[in-house]
């Protein structure tokens, strides 16, 4: 469907098929809640005039990017969510912290737009139209040396969005700093547009493609998957720490397009769906899981008054719905059963095994396994990161006179984050008609992503029952615990906790430093932890007065590249500005030998 555009001449063209109705329905389901928490998180957090205006233009414009049926219409959706989400970022933009994250996105999400913008015109110049329907169309005849460079062009462009490493640096910085319902549905949201330009360019606008395209995806995936992980647990400051667990999250998305898009190059139908069938559940859980966390994060942040979890503790006496919902999205995240973020991690396990199955390559069978390993070491980071988060958060004592003054949060914040608790639960138990849903509306490369074509022997007998059999073990776990105090007295005292006869103090308790200490430890070549101790001395003495300890970690790609990269440019920038000598006839002569230039090059 096309209608007048902004300006005479042009067209705004707009599509629906499986793909965009799938991404809709997230962005749809996800926002309503966030704008609900967003009413009740708005009388403690006064941002500028016009930010609601901001919000919904915001949603709209995601809307539009998934609708979009042409790279005109798909660009002038693309930055208008990437502005208004500046703005919303801008939020608190007194705070210079805030300003130098939001610039940082800014340059990132502008970069990435380029990239697109690159791909597109490829795209235009061998097709000879801006339609998406039209570069479908054509993708059989693309050259494959051009298509490769368009693929590649469109993976770091989309890849950025998605906060893929080594292009995720902007996320973990504006993530933190906007308002929590926008970092609910910025993480949850917006990061999966990315991924939907992903699928789009491997799945759509081009044809199937050379096996090193899924090769590199895969292990794109499980760097941004594993690093994603760790980084999260060397932070103290909670939405960073869940922003990280975004790039990790990406990372096991991209893992299942990468074993999707290695069995399309092998033309294998089954891996193609098993794999995209649990990229985009991931995808539907992980908004739902972290919008929640963040929303739980907001409102331990309105209630304490910080973000460092080494000032909480003891929450879940004060916040005890809070905490009820934030340990729900922590054992979703940590993909324990059973709950959604366990079924479509396992459905992403079992794609690497299907695809190591009935791989004939040696190494196409490697792939899968390497990937495995590293799907396996991030969940089990993942589980100690968030025993981490809510420990540290909601059990012991306060360790701060804001967190022993918490008050539990406003009702539509209760209500937001409750429906997000349940709806884990709910995608968790019904992973098996929610796969067979996406399988109807989305189809992959011709195999629809339900019955026989999912994982060879089929979504119902095969790829679910372990979740479905995990289920049963913790219902009866459950059940086998709760009989007694149903059916029997249980005798119960209540004492205090012995301290070698000492008054427990907060002083005691185990710190978010402390707990992640013995893995920044073992990973120390990965994270590359830095430590600054200052001793200062009596005067005149050698004895030791005081010792000033601090530790923080430099992620490997911010201190060797992107510092390296801004450093260049800063000293071209000063080259270039010996340029601007303010003299009229020197600025006239460039313009002469601009035009000169330009008439040369025409001719």
């Amino acid at each position: 469907m096309s209608v007048e555009g902004p300006l005479p001449g042009l067209m705004l063209t707009w599509q629906i098929d499986g793909m965009s109705l799938f991404f809709a329905l997230v962005v749809l389901s996800i926002s309503s809640v966030t704008t609900v928490y967003a009413i009740g998180y708005g009388r403690h957090h006064h941002g500028f005039p016009g930010s609601g205006l901001l919000y919904a233009l915001f949603i709209l414009a995601m809307l539009a990017v998934i609708l979009a049926g042409d790279a005109f219409t798909f660009l002038l959706a693309w930055e208008t969510m990437s502005l208004t989400s500046f703005g919303l970022v801008l939020t608190d933009h007194r705070r210079a912290t805030v300003r130098q994250a939001a610039w940082a996105y800014l340059v990132m999400t502008h970069t990435a737009t380029a990239f697109i913008v690159a791909a597109f015109l490829l795209f235009a110049r061998t097709s000879g139209s801006l339609v998406f329907a039209d570069w479908t169309a054509h993708a059989p005849a693309l050259d494959p040396f051009v298509a490769s460079i368009i693929f590649v062009l469109g993976l770091v462009g989309f890849g950025t969005k998605a906060g893929m490493i080594p292009l995720h640096v902007w996320l973990p910085r504006a993530h933190p700093v906007a308002p929590s319902h926008v970092s609910a549905l910025m993480s949850g949201v917006m990061i999966k547009l990315g991924i939907y330009g992903i699928v789009r360019l491997s799945f759509d606008w081009l044809a199937p493609g050379p096996a090193w395209w899924g090769a590199l995806i895969l292990a794109l995936g499980a760097t941004s998957a594993v690093l994603g992980v760790l980084y999260a647990l060397m932070e103290h400051d909670l939405k960073r720490l869940l922003a990280y667990h975004s790039v990790e999250n990406i990372g096991i998305i991209l893992l299942g397009i990468g074993v999707a898009l290695v069995g399309r190059s092998l033309d294998l139908p089954g891996v193609i769906a098993v794999g995209l069938a649990a990229a985009l559940f991931h995808v539907a859980n992980h908004a739902t899981f972290k919008a929640l966390l963040f929303m739980g994060a907001g409102a331990i942040d309105a209630a304490v008054g910080t973000r460092d979890l080494e000032r909480y503790g003891g929450l879940l006496r004060r916040m005890p719905i809070t905490g009820a919902c934030f340990l729900v999205g922590s054992a979703a995240i940590s993909a324990l059963p059973p709950l959604n973020g366990f079924a479509s991690e396992w459905l992403t396990f079992q794609s690497l095994l299907t695809l190591g199955r009935v791989a004939s390559e040696p190494q196409t069978a490697l792939l899968p396994l390497f990937a495995g390993g590293a799907l396996a070491l991030t969940g089990a980071l993942a589980v100690a990161c968030f025993v981490k988060a809510f420990g540290i958060s909601f059990l012991a004592l306060p360790r701060s006179q804001h967190a022993a003054a918490a008050r539990e949060a406003g009702a539509l914040e209760v209500v937001a984050m409750g429906t997000l608790a349940a709806a884990c639960v709910a995608l968790g138990l019904g992973a098996v008609p929610v796969v067979s849903f996406i399988g109807q509306i989305v189809p992959s490369a011709g195999a629809p992503l339900a019955g026989p074509a999912l994982g060879i022997t089929g979504v119902g007998s095969g790829q679910l029952v372990v979740p479905g059999v995990a289920v049963a073990l913790v219902a009866l776990g459950a059940l086998a615990v709760s009989l007694p105090r149903l059916f029997g007295r249980v005798r119960s005292r209540v004492a205090e906790t012995w301290a070698c006869g000492i008054t427990l103090q907060p002083l005691h308790e185990y710190t978010a430093t402390a707990f992640a200490k013995p893995i920044r430890l073992m990973f120390r070549d990965i994270v590359r932890p830095v430590r600054d101790v200052g001793i200062v001395h009596r005067v005149g003495t050698r004895f030791v007065a005081s010792v000033d300890y601090r530790s923080h970690i430099a992620p490997v790609f911010e201190r060797y590249v992107y510092v390296a990269i801004k450093d260049r440019l800063v000293a071209i920038a000063h080259v270039v500005r010996r340029a601007q000598n303010g003299s009229l006839q020197t600025y006239l002569a460039y313009v002469f030998a601009a035009v000169l230039t330009a008439l040369l090059l025409a001719r």
